[in-house]
């Protein structure tokens, strides 16, 4: 193999454990949520520096496919949690 392929792999394995690095570093909460809307039911969990951010991440990402259009998703949102579980990542 060139010298130049290994520094080119080597180069994105860098990049790669940065951003992998970066984006769990400030990840300090892990949260589940399950959210009921319109009848249908979805979990889904997230991470976040804080319990608050962990939880609305879990939350958004659970509406989104018992939610169509931009309204439900709203209004899926704005509903109570059926369960949330979050601990100390």
């Amino acid at each position: 193999m060139k010298r130049s392929t290994l520094y080119s792999i080597a180069a994105l394995l860098a990049v790669a454990a940065l951003f992998f690095f970066m984006t769990t570093a400030r990840a300090k909460v892990q949260c589940r949520v399950c959210m009921e809307y319109g009848g249908r039911t979805n979990c889904a969990a997230a991470v976040g520096p804080t319990d608050q951010a962990a939880r609305e991440g879990a939350q958004s990402t659970a509406c989104g496919p018992i939610a169509s259009g931009m309204d439900q998703q709203i209004g899926c949102g704005r509903t109570e949690p059926v369960s949330v579980q979050c601990r100390p990542n």
